[in-house]
């Protein structure tokens, strides 16, 4: 049993480190901004548009900054629990017979 428990959280380490090497992108105002990240919640790079920066406002910017950020958040988060969930399953299928049954 102790050894199905190590293989358990072995592998959500394993996953851990996967989300650090899948990319999530988010963008606004048909591209103006882009913002990409991992699927670890990593924010690894911001884009915008040199014309539209020029003529946004402070105010608008950085709201629409809040926008696309929460979204390409959102997207990491919903990639991070899908590999949870499928690595979960997997391991249940290795934990099936823990009791005996």
């Amino acid at each position: 049993m102790f050894d199905k428990l190590l293989e358990a959280q072995k592998k959500a380490e394993e996953i851990k480190k996967n989300l650090d090497n899948i990319s999530v992108n988010a963008e606004i105002e048909g591209g103006k901004i882009k913002v990409h990240a991992t699927a670890s919640k990593t924010i690894t790079s911001i884009e915008i548009d040199s014309e539209f920066l020029k003529s946004a406002e402070k105010e608008e910017l950085e709201e629409l900054l809040v926008t696309v950020m929460n979204k390409v958040l959102v997207q990491a988060e919903t990639v991070s629990q899908n590999e949870m969930q499928a690595a979960t399953r997997d391991m249940m299928g290795g934990l099936g017979n823990i009791f005996g049954k």
